[in-house]
């Protein structure tokens, strides 16, 4: 074998192992943004089952997946050109636009809170805004905009703390990144959204199925009139039990993460506000809030830590409310009639 040859394949394999490190950078670069995102990614999970409710046990599935399939375009399509291009031309303008989407998902979260007060009220601000759908597949599609909307800014976070791990890549390794963690979440955070929306059908197919072993608990048809096995029996009282207590438990946990799902995002949009006022020279709120939750931790130093969270949340979720608050009325009265006067010319 020739020297040159020799010295070619030698630089071959110089390169793959250069790329192979790569790889496993980009690959623990994405893994570090994922867990750094995690907060908003529980957000994200919370928030997105309220929007289908309500609807055909048919339709959930269906729509879980038009979300999801938003979702992904809005992080791969939308958000990671945006970020990276914002990243090399304009990083001063990241923050503001975080602060408009903050605003958006503090005014969301208050029309919940407003709805479960004041629930006339709130369906005669949300026809004015969005107007009455006409038929149920103008429903689901409103709801189903509104979904991804609201994902939009949560995804928007979710690029933006990623891009924020991994300020010193190069570019094509901050979008391999972007993508890895932006594909990942969507389908952590759906994958999870479907087996929650569907976790009531399941219970039902517990709770009625009188073979769980011959029918893998009821992933196989089994022909009709096929009796039951001894070990059929000796398991049936356990699921069926269990198929029971789910189907009970399903209203619960949903209705529960309606509520988590609408503090998440006034949770979410306050904190992002704070800390994008911070980042603009207005630091008192932001500091009065770091200083009352340091109060809190060091008064109960036991669970100090999970304290100041807690107050942190709590104070950036009163912020987000006020906030949201103030902007129903604005957009009503204001935001509204202005768009409307603009699309009559």
């Amino acid at each position: 074998m020739s020297i040159g040859l020799i010295a070619l394949l030698d630089n071959i394999a110089g390169l793959a192992k250069v790329a192979a490190a790569s790889l496993d950078d980009v690959t623990a670069q994405a893994a570090r943004a994922g867990v750094k995102a995690a907060g908003v990614v529980i957000d994200d999970t919370a928030v997105t089952p309220r929007y289908v409710m309500g609807f055909k046990a048919s339709r959930e599935l269906p729509i879980v997946g038009k979300i999801a399939l938003g979702s992904l375009k809005n992080k791969l399509l939308f958000l990671l050109p945006a970020a990276l291009l914002l990243g090399l031309f304009a990083p001063w303008a990241i923050t503001p636009l975080l602060m408009l989407g903050g605003a958006y998902l503090c005014y969301e979260g208050a029309e919940k809170v407003f709805e479960a007060l004041s629930p006339h009220g709130a369906h005669e601000h949300e026809a004015e805004v969005e107007g009455q759908p006409v038929s149920p597949q103008a429903f689901e599609d409103q709801k189903v905009r509104g979904a991804i909307s609201t994902d939009f800014i949560l995804s928007a976070e979710i690029m933006a703390i990623t891009l924020g791990t991994v300020p010193e890549a190069s570019f094509w390794a901050q979008a391999v990144v972007l993508a890895a963690v932006g594909t990942g979440i969507t389908a952590l955070v759906y994958g999870a959204v479907a087996l929650i929306v569907k976790a009531d059908d399941a219970g039902v197919a517990l709770a009625c199925n009188e073979r769980p072993v011959s029918s893998i608990l009821g992933l196989r048809t089994l022909p009709a009139g096929t009796p039951p096995t001894g070990s059929d029996r000796a398991l049936a009282g356990m699921t069926r039990g269990f198929g029971r207590g789910l189907v009970g438990a399903m209203p619960v946990l949903l209705q529960t993460l309606a509520i988590v799902g609408t503090a998440a995002m006034i949770w979410v949009g306050g904190g992002i506000i704070l800390h994008g006022l911070e980042e603009h020279g207005l630091a008192g709120p932001g500091h009065a809030v770091e200083a009352w939750s340091s109060a809190a931790g060091h008064a109960v130093p036991a669970l100090g830590g999970f304290v100041e969270w807690l107050v942190s949340a709590a104070a950036a979720g009163a912020f987000g409310l006020l906030l949201g608050g103030l902007l129903i009325p604005a957009v009503h009265y204001g935001v509204v009639p202005l768009l409307k006067a603009f699309r009559r010319r």
